[in-house]
């Protein structure tokens, strides 16, 4: 009997170590994921984040604009297209595609991942890369209620009631992250769901607030990567050196809206500030009109003697943001136009190129920029013909820019920013566009080059980027057979850089842009090309997985999807071929996270 009972209790010990091990590895279906415990007084660290006495203290707050905008503010929309039978059953049965798409992700993520940031889909485990508040859930909740998930929606709003945003997994709490995919992701639900659950406002302030501790520096500049342990231990904060232009330029919609709806003007003075700052040195950097990727936050004023500018990774949304800022005040507030008009005209000029396309399609992208300052001497601009995926939002932004700022030229931009954005996804054998991409430039101007494309003209290209000077011209045509063979370069592209589909949203966010501001048709066959190339190499058991190397016809997948494949790249996708009023660009502003956000005047 004795025998027996050890076994029994062995076996007890081993089921609960083994039952210990796997409720830490992976959480439980069963709702009520989050710990509903009263929060402890620490947490495992020994510390929990709380709001310390501000040390650096505001006397005036900056007010919300109230004023009637200068000039009314045009459509944006354009009327809704005509649509027969045939092209109704036609859409709806992609918008059906979309939405079987979006529910087989969402469900691995219930079922294997819940009340984690991210499902990893091929192996059905998760990861916590942004401070373990389930990063996902909150970004989906727009999109459940986008698509008609009533009942889902309810249940991850219960569920967000459980996030302690007191105790962050990660020593470093990355804010622009946080702001655009916590902040925005309760303050979109909150709206697009009529203000009927309080709970979601009450999140937001909880993450706003947590957020308004990076703001309490000498400069009042924030803090982009913050140490929250430092800061409740009541350590003195200063705002980096060096900080990513984006960090700085992206908090604008978001805390612009919590004053809206609470009323209360911190969270406006404080990236307000901000952009007084950046309007102040708008003129003084290395190419005036447009800041550097990195910039000193530390200084007052701030410093922006950066010589790299881009509008891709890193930079992206401190520009996207211009216009939308000008829209959710309603146009009441000048300033974030004159600071958009100043930088693009300076960014066509240096950034903007068209590129060489085998089939002559206008097509352009923006590439990078390097500006050096030799002594006794004028500035050399150097501009790198290199295109991002992450750029590919700018097409939507100079379209919708075109129409609010009365800039009819620039429409026709956009249109062959978002083709080129297209074509890198049609060029490839796996119809997905890779995420960094050398193109081969052509001269700004017509009249100095008709951007024609030859043989001689794409071999030409190969050698000056392959070869040293020396020995370009002697490159025989096997050799360049063998670098485009060899290298899986699809014709017009001289190098992918970087070969991987992270799932990213830009490219389809253009297209959607494009087709609301023209209603042209022709942007839903170019969504719906891309959506099933996409879907077809990206189905994993779980849900989706970002892919490796597009340039193959079929890329081996990547255990990673990160939250914006739900909330960003399948609603764009659904938009693309739901009813036409659905996020009604006159109404709603989406933010960089594709949250959307009602506009004062709306």
């Amino acid at each position: 009997m004795a025998v027996r009972r050890v076994r029994i209790v062995l076996a007890v010990v081993v089921f609960w170590v083994l039952a210990s091990w796997y409720y830490k590895s992976r959480t439980p279906e069963a709702p009520g994921l989050f710990n509903s415990a009263p929060a402890p007084a620490k947490s495992n660290s020994g510390y929990r984040w709380e709001r310390q006495p501000t040390r650096y203290k505001v006397d005036t707050l900056a007010e919300l604009p109230t004023k009637k905008p200068a000039r009314p503010i045009p459509r944006i929309q354009a009327s809704k297209p005509s649509e027969d039978a045939a092209s109704r059953d036609e859409r709806l049965t992609r918008l059906a595609a979309v939405r079987k798409t979006f529910l087989h992700s969402w469900t691995g993520y219930k079922k294997n991942a819940w009340g984690h940031d991210e499902i990893k889909p091929i192996s059905g485990q998760f990861k916590d890369p942004f401070a373990g508040w389930a990063a996902t859930l909150v970004d989906s909740l727009d999109t459940l209620w986008l698509i008609g998930l009533k009942d889902e929606f309810e249940s991850a709003v219960k569920a967000c009631e459980d996030i302690d945003f007191g105790a962050p997994k990660e020593r470093d709490i990355n804010v622009f992250e946080t702001t655009i995919r916590y902040l925005g992701g309760f303050l979109a639900a909150y709206e697009l769901s009529d203000k009927k659950y309080p709970s979601l406002l009450n999140k937001s302030t909880e993450v706003a607030n947590l957020l308004m501790s990076v703001f309490d520096t000498p400069n009042r500049m924030p803090i982009p990567r913050f140490n929250w342990k430092d800061y409740v231990q009541g350590k003195r904060q200063k705002a980096p050196i060096t900080v990513l232009l984006a960090e700085l330029g992206s908090l604008s919609l978001e805390f612009t809206k919590m004053s809206q709806l609470t009323g209360d003007m911190q969270y406006y003075d404080a990236i307000q500030r901000i952009y007084d700052e950046m309007e102040q040195g708008q003129k003084k950097t290395r190419l005036p009109g447009m800041w550097p990727v990195f910039v000193d936050a530390s200084s007052s004023p701030m410093s922006f003697k950066g010589d790299g500018f881009s509008l891709g990774g890193m930079s992206d949304s401190a520009y996207e943001y211009l216009p939308k800022q000008y829209l959710l005040l309603g146009g009441a507030l000048e300033q974030p136009r004159k600071m958009y008009e100043s930088f693009i005209d300076v960014a066509e000029k240096h950034l903007l190129r068209r590129a060489l396309h085998q089939g002559n399609l206008p097509i352009r992208f923006f590439g990078d920029v390097h500006v050096s300052k030799p002594l006794h001497s004028e500035p050399i601009v150097t501009t790198t013909a290199r295109a991002q995926h992450l750029t590919c939002f700018t097409g939507g932004m100079v379209g919708m820019a075109a129409k609010i700022f009365n800039r009819p030229a620039d429409l026709k931009v956009a249109d062959e920013l978002t083709d080129g954005c297209v074509w890198s996804y049609s060029s490839t054998p796996s119809g997905v566009g890779p995420e960094i991409f050398d193109f081969i430039p052509c001269e700004p101007s017509d009249e100095k080059d008709d951007c024609q494309w030859s043989d001689s003209r794409w071999n030409d290209a190969i050698k000056k980027h392959w070869t040293t000077s020396q020995k370009g011209n002697s490159m025989t045509e096997q050799q360049i057979a063998e670098i485009v063979d060899g290298r899986r370069l699809p014709l017009g592209m001289v190098d992918v850089y970087d070969r991987r589909y992270q799932l990213r949203p830009e490219a389809i966010e253009s297209v959607f842009y494009m087709y609301r501001l023209t209603g042209e048709s022709r942007w839903m066959d170019k969504a719906w090309n891309m959506f099933t190339a996409v879907e077809k190499h990206t189905r994993t058991r779980y849900a989706a997985a970002a892919l490796n190397d597009v340039t193959m016809a079929k890329p081996e997948q990547e255990d990673s999807m990160e939250s914006f494949w739900l909330a960003e790249t399948l609603k764009y996708f659904y938009l693309m071929f739901s009813d036409w009023e659905v996020f009604d660009l006159d109404t709603w502003v989406l933010n960089t996270e594709a949250h959307p956000l009602r506009r004062a005047d709306a």
